[in-house]
């Protein structure tokens, strides 16, 4: 379904490729940088947007031919190790895409690292700094003070 012609009261909808990717924990933000050097990340009217799961657990079993067999003779050997989900946007652009995955690819650990694109649709607020929503964070201190 197309919906790129709504437009709601707070907002429209931009089409985003999201781009998941998982790494250790140590990596998240070097993959971040990374990508930063080739696209800015841009949210609504911020850069550097990315999200960073908790640490969860990635496992997998190495076949014979595998860089883990080859380097770590772990072949046939399940492997689990700490790891973690960082999710971002870009702009829905075959090139923008490309550079990203090369910025990705150039410093992720693996030799095969797990990256998934998603065909996604993101929000975009109409935008006003001095919006008055009691919910918006610079308005909330002002909202409690009467209580």
């Amino acid at each position: 379904m197309d919906i790129s012609k709504l437009k709601t009261r707070t907002g429209t909808v931009e089409r985003v490729w999201q781009i998941e990717i998982q790494a250790t924990p140590e990596d998240a933000d070097k993959i971040i940088d990374n990508v930063m050097k080739v696209d800015p990340l841009i949210y609504g009217r911020y850069k550097r947007n990315a999200f960073v799961s908790a640490i969860g657990s990635e496992t997998y079993l190495p076949e014979e031919n595998s860089t883990s067999a080859v380097h770590l003779g772990a072949a046939n050997k399940v492997q689990t190790f700490p790891s973690v989900l960082v999710t971002i946007s870009v702009e829905q652009n075959p090139e923008t895409l490309g550079r990203v995955l090369d910025a990705i690819r150039d410093v992720h650990h693996y030799e095969e690292p797990l990256i998934f694109i998603k065909d996604c649709w993101a929000s975009r607020a109409s935008y006003d700094p001095h919006n008055s929503n009691p919910n918006r964070w610079w308005n909330r201190d002002k909202a409690n003070a009467g209580n």
